[in-house]
This record gives structure tokens, sequence and C-alpha cells, in this order.
């Protein structure tokens, strides 16, 4: 345990909990601890999450863009049902990322666990992609994800992370409870909204 893994953890559960609170803050804090964790991951040979890293950064420019977009309100974004074509398309890129991925790293380097890693790497690829487009789902796919980082890290003798992620999962539970529950208000509201503005449409009598 370092001071620097320590200060990570501590900017990564920043980070988690602005984004169960839906404020688009956390993209800017998220970006602060993929670098501090790129080095961590780095040292413990753990190479396909080291640049995991590098593209998640890119990809806070990108939630902070999408999160910039309309559907705010007092400062929190709305959030959406994952459309089944583009859940589909995601998980078939996650399964082909891991192979391609894995397949790299076990030949070209000495990572420690390449095909965990690599699956674990390409399918957070999905589920940040999936998080910066305001998918409720994107929460369910980052519970699966956490629980087995949680093992890996424990592996790679990194207790402190793995107990970060342990967190991470309470955190999405939580993320998730919150995201169904402005869904279910958002779905309530356009329902009520159509309703009047069904009835206020003047009947023509014949």
């Amino acid at each position: 345990m370092s001071t620097l893994e320590i200060i990570a953890v501590i900017v990564n559960v920043l980070g988690v909990w602005l984004t169960a609170q839906r404020i688009r803050w956390c993209w800017p804090v998220s970006v602060v601890a993929v670098l501090l964790y790129a080095w961590i991951f780095y040292d413990a040979k753990l190479y396909s999450d080291t640049l995991l890293q590098g593209v998640f950064a890119v990809l806070q420019g990108y939630g902070w863009w999408r999160w910039s977009r309309g559907g705010v309100d007092q400062g929190k974004v709305h959030v959406a049902r994952l459309p089944r074509r583009e859940g589909w398309l995601g998980l078939i890129f996650g399964v082909l990322g891991a192979v391609l991925l894995g397949s790299l790293m076990v030949t070209f380097t000495d990572a420690a666990v390449p095909w965990l890693d690599s699956l674990l790497t390409a399918f957070s690829l999905v589920a940040s992609i999936w998080a910066a487009r305001k998918y409720v789902v994107s929460w369910w796919l980052w519970i699966v994800l956490d629980t087995v980082y949680v093992g890996m890290y424990l592996f790679k003798d990194l207790q402190l992370t793995a107990a970060l992620y342990a967190g991470f999962v309470v955190l999405a539970f939580y993320g998730l409870r919150a995201w169904k529950s402005d869904l279910v208000r958002q779905e309530s509201l356009n329902k009520q909204v159509s309703f009047e503005q069904t009835s206020a449409v003047p009947r023509v009598t014949p």
C-alpha cells in the first residue's frame, strides 16, 4: 500500500459518487483518478489495465461532452434506457476486444493475468461508454466487473485497490437505484405531458 494508491482511491471514490449523483464534474475528477491508476497498474504488470486508464482519460472528455448536452435539471443529467441494438453491439465489441487484447498481451508482454485483465478492460470500456451515454444498465455491468476486479487485485496484492473496488460495487448499487428512480420519474412525467397534450386536442363533432 503506497501513498499514491491512497490518493488514487480517494479521488476514485469522489468520481464515482459524483457519477451516481448525475453531476457532470465526475468526468474531470475521473481524469485525475485514471492517470494515477495508470502508474499503479503499470508497476503491478497489469498492462491491459494500464492501457485502459489511457483510453479512460480520453473517454472522460467524451463523457463531459455528452453530459453537457441538454437533459439537465438543477445541475443533474437525465438518464435513459439502453436501446437493444446498441446493447448487442456493445457486448459484441466487448468480446472481440477481449480476444484481441488478450492475444496481444500473451504474445508480446509478461502480463500477470492477460486474459482476465483483457476481458475486464474491454468490458470496462463498454460500461464507460454506456455511462457517458447515460444508460442506466451501465451500473449493472459495473457491478459485475467491479466484483471480478476485487478478486484480481487481491491476487496481485493490491489490497487497498481491492477494497476500493468493493466499495465501487456498493456505490454502483447506489448509482443504479438513483438512476432508475430518475428514469421512472422522467417516464412518468413524459406520460403525463403526453396525456395532457392529447386531452388538449379539440375534438371535431360530426
